[in-house]
Order: C-alpha cells, then structure tokens, then sequence
C-alpha cells in the first residue's frame, strides 16, 4: 500500500495547473462518451448536528489509463471557526487486475483543485471568449482560493478582484493570502452581497449555505456564475437562467438548487447542457442576450480519481509516500 500524504500531494501537483485542467476535462469527455460506472454518492449526516456530513464518491474512469477507487470526504463547517480546514479527505485507489487496494492518498487538495479546475473549465466555456470585467468571489474559503488560481490561468487577463463574506475580517485575510494567485489586480472588498454581484460579471458561489437566499437580478446582463456551492441560487433565478451542470442526474439531489427546480417545475427542461458535451462539440450552447449563464457541478467522482491517478503515477516516478509492507493479508 502507498501512503501519499498531504504536503506530498501539494509537492506533486504544484505549478501542474494546466494539466489538471487537461486530466479534469478529459474525465468530462470520458464521463459524456459512457465511459465510466459512477454511482449515486452517499450522505452520512448526524441527527444531532445537522450542519456536518461525510459523503462517500465511488467511481470508475474508463481507457488506457483506466482507475476505479472511492472518496471519502467530511465537510465540518464549525471547523472555520476553530482555525481549522471545513473539508478533509482521503483517496483510496483500488488495483483493477485484483481489486486490491494500492494507494490511499490525503485527498482535500485533490478535491480542492478538481473543483476548481471544474469551475474554471465552465467559465470558459459559458463566456464563450469574451473577456470579463473581473471576478467576483462570494466566501472566502478554500475553494474560492483554488478557483482563482485556476481561473488565473484559464482567463490570464484578469486583473480585477472583487470579495465579499459574512466574516469581513476572513474576506480581508483572504485577499492579503492570495495576492499573489492575481498579480497586480485591482481588489475591492464588498460590504454587502447585492455590491459584490454588481462588483463584475463572472462570479463564483462557494459557500456553506444549506438552502437558496439570492438572485441575481444585482448582476450586470450576461453574467456567468460558478455556482460551485449549489444551494445559494434560488428556483425562480436557475429557471431563469441558461443552467450548465455536470451531470443532471447528480445535481439534481440532495436539495441542490437545481433539485429544487426539478421538484418544483416536475422535469430538468431548465437545464441547457452538460459540460461533457459542450467539450466534446455534440451539444452547443447558444445563449440569449443579458441572461444569466449558471454552472452547477455537483463533483463527479471521476474528477477525484483522475487527478488521484496522476498523483500516485508522479508519485511512485519520483519517489515519494511511504510504502507500507504487509498492509493485506500474505
């Protein structure tokens, strides 16, 4: 078994942005061509503490390079508070000659930057080369970090940076820690979140929100959101929107946006297209003037394990994580 640990993980994957974003759209290609078995993620919540879950993705990703494996990830938000990261996770990759397990990987940053990579891959595609004015982050946590570092190098013009948080004291450490991922750009930090959506016309979502509380009618015409957090948008807003998703299938539970959409208009009409097809060219998208352009990727599993893959691939190329002997039975 190959122990790959955190600060190892970080090791491998920095300054490799560019090819997680290749490894997270050729999941998405593969993903829409029927390449994988993904089955429905599962939620263990805890009747007392409504706010915490550990969700489960167990996936397979089909070809040459093919991967099969499960994560398993916590998101604890009263961990913020406490100096502590929201989300943590491992990676356990299986051998798909015996099944074994072969690799259990520290899995937070992979999850971080597949997420990321994900977001960045759909703001290009739903602003279809036009440039933005900037961006504008709402919550300033560990994704929103990782968006902006991809969307730097997804979109390497922009030089405006607009924030807002219900903790304006975080909002102001975030933009001091993460200058560097924009050089030079303009940063403004918004009071209030009708000021930050007005702020620019690509904006990303990555709250800890548990149902809908915005629209978007503060945006400017045409914007593109990230709604990365998929609970922040409410039904009338989604429904008037062109909606990208990752897989209708996935996005469409656990009282997401879009689920709530789905209950309430009794179909998935309100979503325009997947983000594999877009990608692969069998699926287009032809947006109306000054309507509102939304991505809501739940996470597909496929993401975790492609970019897992490479990891464990990097890592027993060079060297590193700590081979344990006599983890299975002999």
């Amino acid at each position: 078994m190959l122990i790959i640990r955190h600060q190892e993980v970080a090791d491998l994957l920095a300054g490799r942005e560019k090819e997680v974003l290749d490894l997270v759209a050729d999941a998405y290609r593969r993903h829409d061509e029927g390449r994988t078995s993904l089955p429905q993620s599962v939620f263990l919540r805890f009747p007392d503490r409504p706010r915490d879950r550990i969700i489960g993705l167990p996936g397979y990703l089909g070809g040459a390079d093919e991967v099969a494996g499960m994560k398993w990830i916590s998101s604890f938000p009263g961990n913020v508070a406490a100096g502590m990261e929201r989300a943590s996770a491992a990676i356990l990759l299986n051998s798909l000659t015996n099944g074994h397990p072969e690799a259990l990987i520290e899995g937070s940053l992979i999850s971080a930057r597949r997420t990321a990579a994900s977001a960045a891959l759909g703001a290009g595609l739903l602003l279809g080369g036009r440039r933005p004015s900037g961006v504008t982050l709402i919550g300033t946590g560990v994704i929103n970090r990782e968006i902006l570092r991809f969307l730097a190098v997804r979109l390497p013009d922009l030089d405006s940076l607009a924030v807002h948080d219900t903790d304006p004291e975080r909002a102001r450490r975030f933009t001091e820690a993460n200058a560097s991922l924009l050089p030079g750009a303009r940063v403004r930090h918004c009071d209030t979140l009708d000021e930050a959506l007005a702020a620019h016309d690509l904006v990303s979502f990555a709250t800890t929100a548990a149902t809908p509380y915005t629209g978007l009618d503060a945006c400017p015409p045409g914007t593109v959101v990230l709604h990365i957090s998929l609970r922040d948008l409410t039904v009338p807003t989604l429904l008037g929107a062109h909606n990208l998703v990752d897989d209708p299938g996935h996005v469409c539970r656990e009282n997401t946006s879009a689920h709530l959409a789905e209950q309430q208009t009794g179909g998935r009409d309100f979503i325009d297209a997947p983000i594999g097809a877009l990608l692969r060219g069998t699926a287009e998208l032809r947006p109306e003037p000054g309507r509102p352009l939304v991505y809501s990727p739940f996470g597909l599993g496929v993401l975790d394990l492609a970019l897992a893959r490479f990891v464990r691939d990097e890592a027993r190329r060079v060297g590193s994580g700590v081979l344990i002997d006599g983890f299975l039975p002999a």
